[in-house]
């Protein structure tokens, strides 16, 4: 947890982003870092926890890291905390909560309500085309013998 708080304060005294590190451990190895670089690189995903998780990925040549801990300063967001499930780690360890990060400026609430509301229902307009040569698509892949399942 050390590193994740190290990488932290790294990151704000680069101004890349917010105050948020987090680490990759498996075993008694650290195998992902990642500090928020949403503003070094104008990316809105470019959240700890995910640059954590994708240098795991990237060192372990695999995207899945089944029986490996994350590590953050923070409550993962719902982004982040669905990269985890993604990647399929064996636990998530973290330091501060949502509701310490919400008191200085960064709440995920209304993120955690829109994600409650069907996808046309949310407060950003969406609507449905061409699902009809989208599901072709789908088809060719799953009839593909050659398809890596993940």
């Amino acid at each position: 947890m050390q590193e994740a708080l190290n990488l932290a304060r790294h990151g704000i005294e680069q101004r890349h982003g917010g105050p948020f590190g987090a680490v990759v451990v498996l075993g008694d190895e650290i195998v992902g870092r990642g500090w928020n670089q949403v503003l070094l690189n104008n990316d809105p995903t470019a959240h700890a926890e995910v640059i954590a998780i994708r240098d795991a990925c990237s060192r372990l040549a695999q995207f899945h890291l089944q029986g490996a801990s994350l590590y953050s300063s923070c409550e993962p967001c719902p982004m982040c905390l669905s990269a985890a499930y993604w990647a399929q780690l064996g636990e998530i360890i973290y330091a501060a909560d949502a509701n310490d990060v919400t008191e200085i400026g960064f709440s995920d609430r209304h993120i955690k309500d829109q994600l409650q509301q069907p996808i046309l229902s949310g407060s950003i307009p969406a609507r449905q085309l061409l699902r009809e040569q989208s599901l072709e698509i789908f088809q060719q892949w799953y009839t593909d013998p050659g398809r890596i399942r993940y």
